[in-house]
């Protein structure tokens, strides 16, 4: 059974960020990932993940202004340096948290660019970043993102990453594959996960529709948690849902789906 992370930008919301470690663990999970870290001290969170047992398993790259509705600015031209400072940042964070993976999210491409530059500069933005990360043995993903709930977000389909992943060409980058989104964008799940797994890093999960807890919706959650088993997946599977009602009652998935 994989091992499985709370994601507490989405979990445990019913308290502040800090007190959401231990509600975590409490639950049973033994990892954790979020949005971003850089809002607080990072020997702060590393009390946090020690005092509760806590794996930190993943966080994003610095994404511009998360609030005001960016969502990455890795496919920005006018905006490498400030993506190049924010791989500093992320490492910096990392090494004291133990963190060895972080996402890349490439942004919302607007409707008046040029595709072909949009993408050339997520490449070579990649590149730089799998290459800093490598030297401080940091794990690089990217992740592929619906666009019915991102509107013209860039990186949609994992045909799409593995030929980006193809461009960059460093072995220090593989993909985040999130279950929700790609249910939206391409289905056919168990098949992708195989035929790519070894490409892929960290696996997200959320029901559809509604993007809730495992059991709510059309996936077959307790199919793929067995075929992940199969094919030999040996990462984390970041929970990165929105309850239905609170973070605890929709816990029994846990249980009803063998999850623990």
């Amino acid at each position: 059974m994989p091992r499985f992370a709370a994601n507490l930008s989405m979990l445990f919301t019913e308290q502040d960020f800090m007190e959401r470690f231990a509600a975590a663990a409490q639950a049973g999970f033994t990892g954790v990932e979020y949005l971003f870290p850089y809002d607080y001290p990072a020997e702060e969170i590393k009390t946090r993940l020690d005092a509760n047992g806590l794996t930190q398993v993943l966080f994003n790259l610095p994404a511009g202004d998360w609030a005001g509705g960016e969502r990455g600015i890795a496919i920005f031209p006018e905006r490498v340096a400030e993506f190049r400072a924010g791989v500093d940042q992320a490492i910096a964070y990392a090494k004291v948290l133990g963190n060895t993976q972080v996402n890349c999210l490439a942004g919302i491409a607007p409707r008046d660019a040029d595709m072909a530059v949009l993408e050339a500069t997520f490449v070579e933005n990649l590149r730089y970043a799998a290459e800093k990360l490598q030297a401080a043995g940091i794990r690089l993903v990217m992740e592929m993102i619906n666009t019915r709930d991102i509107p013209r977000f860039f990186l949609n389909t994992t045909a799409q990453a593995l030929a980006i992943r193809e461009r960059v060409g460093h072995a220090n980058l593989a993909l985040q594959y999130d279950i929700y989104h790609m249910q939206i964008m391409e289905g056919d799940l168990a098949r992708t996960l195989e035929n790519n797994l070894a490409v892929i890093d960290h696996v997200q999960l959320a029901d559809n529709p509604g993007r809730h807890e495992p059991g709510t919706g059309e996936i077959n959650y307790r199919f793929l948690f067995q075929h992940l088993d199969r094919i030999g997946y040996q990462g984390w599977v970041g929970c990165e849902y929105k309850p239905a009602t609170t973070t605890e009652a929709g816990l029994g998935w846990l249980k009803s789906h063998n999850a623990i």
